[in-house]
């Protein structure tokens, strides 16, 4: 069986990708329920991306990988404001992640 530390890197690079254009695609799902759901949201992937670049890019131009524009456009052309049930999901969420 193969892990995930042994996936060829060519394989984890387009699985990245695709997992990008879907959340390109989906600006429907909001940040806020992507985190209360998953503890995790599009600012947090291109943090990561911004992380493993050895210092190559910051974490604005990672998030701007991800997004596919500058995160304050994206903001707001699609990201609609948290209600306080989801805030909470999101901060519960959170919590686990620790």
């Amino acid at each position: 069986m193969t892990t995930i530390d042994d996936l060829d890197d060519t394989v984890a690079a387009a699985a990245f990708r695709r997992l990008v254009h879907h959340l390109r695609h989906r600006s429907d799902a909001q940040n806020v329920d992507l985190m209360g759901l998953a503890g995790f949201c599009r600012n947090c992937l291109g943090d990561w991306v911004a992380d493993a670049s050895d210092g190559q890019l910051d974490k604005d131009a990672g998030r701007a990988v991800v997004y596919g524009m500058p995160y304050a456009q994206w903001k707001a052309e699609h990201q609609t404001a948290a209600t306080p049930e989801q805030i909470a999901r999101m901060q519960e969420s959170v919590a686990r992640n620790a």
